[in-house]
């Protein structure tokens, strides 16, 4: 459903506006952040009819390259940065783009997204500090980095309890904890993605302005906090990646034993197989044939012929 949400700055704090549809215009004008979730095409039309060429097209939200996520096109900053949010159990990104000027912050979005809706209830509070749509746009990314960081620990423990799992309980079904790992590294994967897309966005922003002394601290405040996060994605990476190794291995051991114990007992009734094929054979030349013990001596050799390379390969540790 198309939303459109507005935020004036008041006394040195970011507060939510009552959007009226017939005051929408009125609104807008004194926006200090504007919020367009899932726009449709009379919103975005009210949008740019005040704020020319504020809007980008649906195609060039997705863009890959740094020249189309972050220029500058006068004096607006366009800055297009992934955030992370859960669909259907899995972490997916979407990308919001946001434009900033000395005036205002418009950001455009498809879906709704937990650091924005975590913001808007910070606003309501009194909570989120900015006296400029920048402090806004850095206040969003502060929150976003505090989002990776606490998905970042839920994802640690989770690895810690199927390492538990893995390492240590020798009965586990090892295919079920693969699929954990598989799952716990597609999501270290968009948490690192939408990591080191928040380090461009930042490093942009703080090439844009150096006079704004405060932001800039802010903005490297913010890159130090993502390094420290990289770094602990990456370990988190390294160890999905062991227990993958681990989990696999424990799964070939398994099956290793289970085929030698097929190896073995093919060797043990081999013998035995070899002496019943020449003893069920009917040739009317065979001396045994007549003998009177010659049953139960059969059975004899077939059982000795059993037993002896059973002992052979526990004499040699095999078993």
């Amino acid at each position: 459903m198309p939303v459109i949400r507005t935020f004036a700055l008041e006394t040195g704090k970011l507060r939510e506006q009552e959007v009226e549809s017939n005051a929408l215009h009125t609104h807008l004008e004194r926006a200090s952040w504007i919020d367009l979730q899932d726009a449709d095409t009379a919103e975005r039309q009210a949008i740019e009819q005040l704020f020319p060429q504020s809007l980008p097209d649906a195609d060039e939200v997705e863009e890959i390259e740094s020249s189309a996520r972050y220029f500058v096109e006068g004096d607006d900053l366009h800055v297009h940065s992934l955030f992370l949010y859960q669909s259907e159990g899995r972490f997916r990104t979407a990308t919001v783009a946001f434009t900033l000027n000395p005036q205002r912050l418009i950001s455009t979005r498809d879906v709704e997204l937990p650091d924005f809706r975590l913001t808007r209830l910070r606003a309501r509070r009194g909570w989120v500090e900015a006296s400029s749509p920048l402090q806004v746009l850095m206040a969003l990314f502060e929150q976003k980095v505090d989002n990776l960081a606490d998905q970042l620990e839920d994802l640690h423990r989770s690895l810690e309890q199927v390492s538990n799992e893995v390492l240590e309980n020798r009965d586990a079904d090892l295919g079920e904890q693969l699929d954990c790992l598989a799952k716990l590294e597609d999501s270290n994967g968009q948490i690192r993605l939408c990591l080191m897309d928040t380090q461009r966005s930042t490093s942009f922003l703080l090439r844009h302005i150096r006079q704004q002394p405060a932001e800039m601290e802010t903005c490297r405040e913010i890159l130090r906090d993502l390094d420290t996060l990289m770094a602990h994605a990456t370990f988190v990476f390294e160890k999905i990646n062991f227990l993958l190794n681990a989990a696999q291995g424990f799964i070939n051991i398994r099956q290793n034993q289970i085929i030698k114990i097929f190896s073995i007992a093919a060797v043990v009734f081999l013998p035995p197989t070899l002496v019943g094929t020449v003893y069920g054979m009917n040739f009317h030349s065979m001396p045994e044939l007549d003998w009177a013990f010659g049953y139960p001596m059969a059975l004899g050799l077939m059982v000795v012929s059993a037993i002896s390379p059973y002992l052979f390969f526990k004499h040699k540790g095999w078993l």
